[in-house]
């Protein structure tokens, strides 16, 4: 079996993140899987990353993707890195999680293959290592839902079944993911390796990023200074995004920002329907530290432990270093309301200035909070594109709000085509529901009927585009979020 599975296999791997210091992750093999079975398997992905697998039975797939026969050239490393979490400093580490190596894309980009719930590693911190079959359905979905939202994503690659249980609340179904990213690199990565106290793993590190992400910026001036004017544009352009669609995340710890400005971790994660701008989903966020509305603030934060990171890197006289770093921090709040502005703008169809603009919008979305309207169903309304009527479009308010809103298109001297194309790129017609993708899981986690959650990560490859799925997706039950809680899974 192993030799016929190498010899249908035409992949390339290689294992740079194994150049740096050995501090910065530990040499171990993922745990094999009882009698692992195929749930999922994005083709569209691996003709993306180049990976001849056309030839593999779902058997074999499912040997390969839940770690019981590792394909030629793979080194499996759980990667160290530290974190606040909630805002408490902590050593962390892949704790559930394998890179498998990395792979040269089709568009000549590399990325990392890793394996989430192999098994324990050294940074497991008592916990058993395994991955529940809902939360690794729910992160293969969002995924996959955010990359047909033209969001900044890890990707899903697969996903099996390891025909054993993990024990949670209660038995579960154990599964492995398979996911794909630019690289796995976080603020927590370089948190760690600063509190090493080796100035050669900051340094290593250092290097190996810009290498990897920025190789641009190598000879400037003053490269650690600009590698995080680098993270934090990534970081706002990521934020926007989550802020046009409505997404939480729900855990944006450091550990969860990626220096490539990827989304990451899909635990505690769901999309705002109702607008509120105080929306908390995650069953540990208490407090909302991680609300929709502190994201952009949380992003800041982030990058403000970022900068400590790279103090002594920046520069070899400290005050002067804080003072550098500081300078770019304190770009943040700026560009973000900037470019804040200017995607809420495309979300209306508006084109060019007014001193107006900010107005017209804080006016929209005060009136969505205060009448507990649909956030996205609101823009669909406006392009046109709601599939069913609803009674609260009908308000005096709203009306009013309308008058101002077509008066600013107009003085835009631009048609009204024009300014609905700028809202079709910006306002999917459909986000991935509540209470669609519990259906959907529940459906085959306890049903094994995946018929739902297919459908989904079909509809979901174009959210942009009207289907005869859409109007599913435009209808929400009234009671569905009012308590709606999601989980990490560990």
């Amino acid at each position: 079996m192993i030799n016929s599975l190498k010899n249908k296999i035409n992949w390339n791997f290689e294992n740079t993140y194994l150049n740096l210091p050995k501090q910065m992750y530990s040499k171990l093999k993922p745990d094999n899987s009882k009698s692992p079975e195929l749930v999922f398997f994005n083709n569209e992905l691996s003709k993306k990353l180049g990976l001849d697998l056309s030839k593999l039975k779902k058997e074999e797939l499912a040997q390969i993707f839940s770690g019981n026969k590792l394909p030629n050239g793979a080194q499996t490393i759980a990667q160290a890195y530290a974190g606040h979490q909630f805002g408490h400093f902590t050593i962390l580490g892949d704790g559930r999680a394998l890179m498998i190596g990395e792979v040269i894309a089709q568009n000549k980009k590399r990325y990392d293959l890793q394996f989430k719930g192999s098994g324990k590693t050294p940074y497991s911190r008592n916990a058993d290592g395994r991955a529940a079959l809902g939360p690794m359905l729910r992160e293969y979905l969002i995924s996959e839902s955010m990359h047909g939202l033209n969001i900044s994503t890890t990707r899903s690659l697969a996903l099996v079944k390891t025909g054993e249980n993990v024990i949670r609340e209660k038995k579960l179904q154990g599964a492995v993911l398979t996911r794909v990213a630019s690289s796995h690199i976080r603020v927590g990565t370089f948190q760690y390796a600063l509190i090493t106290g080796e100035k050669d793993n900051l340094e290593k590190l250092f290097s190996y990023t810009i290498q990897r992400h920025y190789p641009n910026i190598k000879n400037l001036k003053s490269p650690a200074k600009e590698l995080l004017n680098k993270v934090l544009d990534k970081q706002i352009d990521l934020i926007i995004d989550w802020m046009r669609v409505g997404f939480i995340h729900g855990v944006m710890n450091t550990d969860n920002m990626t220096i490539s400005g990827e989304t990451i971790d899909y635990g505690p994660c769901a999309f705002m329907d109702t607008y509120d701008p105080k929306t908390v989903f995650s069953s540990i966020d208490l407090y909302g530290r991680y609300a929709y509305h502190n994201q952009p603030a949380i992003a800041k934060w982030n990058l403000e432990r970022f900068a400590e990171s790279l103090i002594p890197l920046i520069n070899k006289n400290k005050d002067l270093a804080l003072e550098i770093a500081s300078e770019v921090i304190n770009t943040f709040s700026e560009k973000y309301k900037k470019k804040w502005i200017q995607m809420m703008k495309k979300k209306l169809g508006i084109l060019g200035t007014s001193p107006n603009d900010l107005d017209i919008i804080l006016e929209l979305l005060t009136w969505m909070h205060k009448n507990k309207v649909d956030y996205t169903n609101t823009f669909c309304h406006l392009m046109g594109k709601l599939s069913q009527s609803d009674e609260i479009y009908k308000d005096k308010s709203f009306n009013n709000w309308k008058k101002k809103w077509n008066q600013r298109l107009e003085m835009s001297n631009n048609s009204f085509e024009n300014s609905l194309k700028l809202m079709q790129e910006s306002n999917p017609l459909i986000i991935p529901r509540n209470f669609k993708v519990e259906e959907a899981l529940s459906d085959l986690t306890d049903n094994n009927d995946q018929t739902k959650i297919e459908e989904m990560v079909k509809i979901f490859s174009n959210p942009y585009k009207m289907t005869s799925q859409t109007a599913l997706y435009q209808t929400v039950p009234k009671s569905m979020n009012k308590n709606y809680k999601t989980y990490c899974g560990t």
